[in-house]
């Protein structure tokens, strides 16, 4: 008799007993990120906008410049967004966020999983801190990797408005003729899809394109070595457990609140020491390549005016931002240290619920899939000493 086919057994207790542990983290990441991302869609955008800004501002010519901010804290963003755009633009880049979150968790918990059973069973580490720590550099530095396309794409789907044909598609259009901080090449930057955008960036920028702000990305693993063993300690601390793991006390309320506590404190903290990155990072992401045959001339000569190159058919000012050093260094003489926690407001209304509905998400699912495994099995076992006692 084929045992699961048994109708005694569901299809998720069916697929739950034959499932490995690195399905189940797969699956929990992939549901815990999805879930995130759409719950709290409208404050990243509002937080990308936020911080981008500075990167379009309009900027004068001699030595005073002058900061136009079409974006001002959570409720006037949305406001703005609102009435520009209407629903639709609290949820630009949806598309991108569903892609992305789906990978970049279903890649980052199995990753960090599987990195502390190798860590641990090597003896490469023998401090759990430790393992939890270099565990989450791996499982960061993977996701990064695979998933920063798309993330480069929902930064730019995000940072743009939606205006009619002919009219400005810059995030923060500068009036007039005055030019503004970013390059202007051959077609204009708006894009009506995730597909659409994938097309033109490639088409006009190249493949690298993608992977803008890749180097900030990279530093921002300081975020995910904070916060994830600082929620495997304080999940410990409260339920006794560590992350995914199910014991006894797994239905009690206290368990339950000790999750809810450990992913917010350990987000807030994380967030708080590593945000200027982020904003480092969006400068770069919403930078647009040259295209194909375009030179670049020096931004300006020693009068302060734009500088074209003798001879060029085709020239657009240099890059504002190179690197994350020249961009730290451009941040702070052009705008000060204020810009690099701008929008950290909103981030922080942004990031915990959700890091909260993600972690909460998972350790549901975690539970939920452990549960039909146990349950599963246990029919199994029954059905099989049913049939041995059949004459």
């Amino acid at each position: 008799m084929d045992l699961h086919n048994s109708p005694s057994i569901t299809m998720w207790q069916r697929w739950a007993t034959g499932a490995s542990e690195s399905q189940f983290n797969a699956l929990a990441g992939a549901l815990g990120g999805l879930t995130s991302g759409i719950v709290t869609c409208p404050l990243d955008v509002i937080k990308t906008k936020l911080q981008a800004q500075g990167g379009f501002m309009t900027i004068a010519k001699g030595r005073h410049v002058s900061h136009h901010k079409v974006y001002e804290g959570l409720t006037g963003t949305a406001g703005v967004i609102w009435k520009d755009e209407g629903i639709r633009g609290l949820y630009r880049g949806l598309g991108p966020i569903i892609l992305g979150y789906l990978p970049t968790w279903a890649v980052w918990f199995t990753v960090y999983n599987k990195s502390k059973v190798f860590l641990a069973e090597k003896d490469l580490v023998q401090n759990q801190n430790l393992i939890n720590f270099w565990s989450s550099i791996v499982a960061g530095a993977s996701s990064t990797i695979v998933t920063n396309p798309i993330w480069v794409i929902k930064t730019r789907l995000m940072s743009q408005s939606s205006t009619g044909q002919g009219g400005p598609v810059s995030a923060f259009p500068s009036p007039g003729s005055t030019p503004t901080s970013r390059p202007s090449i051959n077609s204009p930057w708006h894009y009506n899809s995730t597909l659409d955008a994938a097309r033109k960036m490639y088409s006009s920028e190249g493949i690298l394109s993608f992977y803008s702000g890749l180097s900030p990305a990279l530093l921002g693993l300081t975020h995910v070595a904070v916060q994830f063993p600082v929620y495997e300690y304080l999940r410990t601390k409260f339920t006794g457990q560590g992350m995914g793991e199910i014991g006894k006390d797994e239905s009690e309320k206290h368990h339950w609140m000790g999750l809810l506590s450990a992913s917010v404190l350990s987000k807030i903290l994380a967030s708080s020491a590593t945000y200027p990155h982020e904003v480092i990072r969006t400068r770069l992401q919403t930078q647009r390549r040259p295209a194909a045959g375009v030179e670049y001339f020096p931004r300006t000569d020693s009068a302060g005016d734009p500088k074209h190159a003798a001879g060029a058919k085709t020239t657009v000012p240099a890059p504002k931002y190179r690197g994350v050093l020249m961009t730290f260094r451009t941040i702070l003489a052009e705008e000060g240290w204020r810009a690099f926690y701008a929008g950290m407001g909103v981030n922080m209304m942004r990031a915990v619920p959700a890091a909260t509905v993600t972690m909460m998400t998972y350790e549901f699912v975690m539970q939920n899939l452990h549960a039909a495994k146990a349950e599963g099995r246990r029919k199994i076992s029954g059905q099989t000493g049913a049939n041995e006692r059949e004459p």
